[in-house]
């Protein structure tokens, strides 16, 4: 079974300007083959139902398909590419190639869900250009073993390729045997997070085609409103709250006092 567990990084500076600019290069590629796309739709359908008087001749081309886009990668990473909009230089080469590759599998499921629809037939909306706020997330498709160097306690050191290595807080342990299948970095306005995706194979897929209710593998649950029980089971077992405020209320009292004890900075007070 796959799962994502979401923990915080700690890039150094030189790692936050280095991902601020990947996010920008993968910005501006994913809005150029979302736009390539919507000029093809629309200078080569033409309705079933009328026949319009004007019409554009455009240069017969095929449709932009995801990897027909991503085979214009290596000549993009030759040179600079200059942005129309703002004379913006951007070099492709200081990317990682799956991290561009996942690019051109997002703008196409866009597009794709947008013409096709998904399995049960509902289509989404028309895709947008994304801005800064909306494109956060880069993605790498294939991790190998070697990236992750070192594992304590709580932490974490994952080496990303032209990254380097990337400190990552570990506020939740990683199931034991778990293998590290995709690495995606997401920036908030809190601050950096790694997602990691991770396969579990001492947890067995779940077929409910399979499972029948009985009274062997089926068990009640009620909850408890009343004493230190929080809920109880129909085999008359019953689980204690944790109840952490109450527990810590003594802890509180004594900090707060001590805090309320201290002497106050006198020649502030006056200087006010």
């Amino acid at each position: 079974m796959k799962s994502t567990l979401q923990y915080r990084a700690y890039p150094n500076t030189k790692q936050k300007l280095e991902a601020n600019y990947w996010l920008r290069v993968c910005r501006y590629w994913y809005n150029r083959q979302l736009g390539d796309r919507f000029d093809w739709w629309d200078n080569n359908r033409t309705y079933v139902n009328a026949c319009p008087l004007v019409c554009p001749l455009p240069e017969l081309r095929d449709q932009p398909t995801r990897y027909g886009q991503q085979s214009q990668l290596p000549g993009l990473k030759t040179d600079l590419i200059k942005v129309f909009h703002s004379g913006e230089l951007l070099d492709f080469s200081r990317l990682d190639s799956t991290v561009l590759q996942d690019v051109c599998k997002r703008a196409d499921d866009a597009f794709k869900r947008y013409i096709s629809g998904d399995s049960n037939g509902l289509r989404s909306g028309k895709p947008r250009f994304k801005n800064q706020s909306s494109y956060r997330t880069m993605v790498f498709a294939m991790v190998k073993p070697r990236w992750i160097h070192l594992v304590r306690k709580n932490w974490l050191y994952i080496k990303l390729p032209k990254l380097g290595m990337v400190k990552v807080r570990m506020h939740r342990p990683m199931p034991d045997g778990a293998v590290v299948k995709r690495v995606s970095l997401t920036k908030k306005a809190d601050g950096w997070y790694i997602n990691l995706t991770v396969a579990d194979p001492t947890v067995p897929k779940f077929t409910p085609d399979q499972i029948v209710p009985t009274w062997d593998n089926s068990i009640g649950l009620d909850a408890v409103l009343e004493g230190d029980d929080y809920i109880a089971t129909s085999e008359n077992t019953k689980y204690k709250s944790a109840k952490p405020l109450r527990k810590s209320l003594p802890k509180l009292k004594a900090v707060s006092a001590k805090k309320s004890s201290k002497q106050k900075n006198i020649k502030r007070e006056l200087a006010t």
